[in-house]
């Protein structure tokens, strides 16, 4: 920027430069300009081939570090939300391991051993409501992240940077791969949790039925009914 000003004054304090010294601090003016726009913003572009960059290289490697950005968000949030998958996978299982305790062991209990039962079933199903909501939250970003790649990767295309785009895809369709693979994993889990949700249900009207036929005066946990 020095450099800019002191040429910027030799110009305009000479009134009659001769042609050749007029060109030559032109040049000057132009480099000047050029680095100073580069040292602005495009730091990753050396001083000394400035002057050879034309506008469509500066775009290209512009395109290129927006790649490169993309992509690191788009890892971070895949590996974010395929923890929280797999996270709430556990949750589930937990509670329809609980579940199935908690139907197993029916008529057996003493009323304190069924309510800290309950207290832990209780529990574990906020738990899974709580990764449920991470896991949303963190999906939330993800979708925005690949929309990011995808908005990159054709910038990069379009922009002559094809190699920038191609990685770009290719890491679109892996961490697409991934998430869909941990999504089944979530959805199987889910499956299991409704078919556990009807055995207890159908385990719950039996036992009532059997407490009726007995003229038993033990009754359904109200836990149970006010949890389901």
């Amino acid at each position: 920027f020095v450099l800019f000003r002191s040429s910027a004054r030799v110009l305009l304090s000479s009134r009659k430069p001769e042609v050749h010294k007029l060109g030559k601090w032109t040049n000057l003016l132009y480099t000047s300009v050029a680095s100073l726009t580069v040292g602005a913003g495009l730091c990753a572009v050396p001083f000394k081939q400035v002057e050879n960059l034309s506008h469509d290289s500066l775009i290209r490697r512009a395109a290129s570090l927006v790649t490169d950005s993309s992509s690191t968000l788009l890892s971070q949030t895949t590996l974010a939300l395929i923890e929280s998958i797999v996270e709430y996978t556990k949750a589930v299982h937990t509670l329809i391991a609980l579940q199935k305790r908690y139907l197993a062991s029916l008529g057996k209990l003493t009323p304190a051993e069924e309510d800290s039962i309950w207290q832990v079933i209780i529990g574990q199903r906020a738990q899974v409501n709580d990764r449920h909501d991470e896991c949303s939250r963190f999906e939330s970003t993800w979708v925005s992240a690949v929309r990011l790649c995808e908005t990159a990767a054709e910038a990069a295309y379009t922009s002559g940077a094809e190699h920038a785009s191609i990685t770009m895809r290719t890491n679109i369709q892996v961490a697409q791969s991934q998430v869909e693979e941990a999504q089944k994993l979530s959805a199987n889990a889910d499956k299991k949790l409704a078919e556990a949700k009807v055995m207890e249900v159908e385990r719950m009207a039996q036992y009532s039925s059997s407490l009726e036929n007995d003229n038993g005066e033990e009754e359904i946990p109200e836990a149970y009914l006010r949890e389901d």
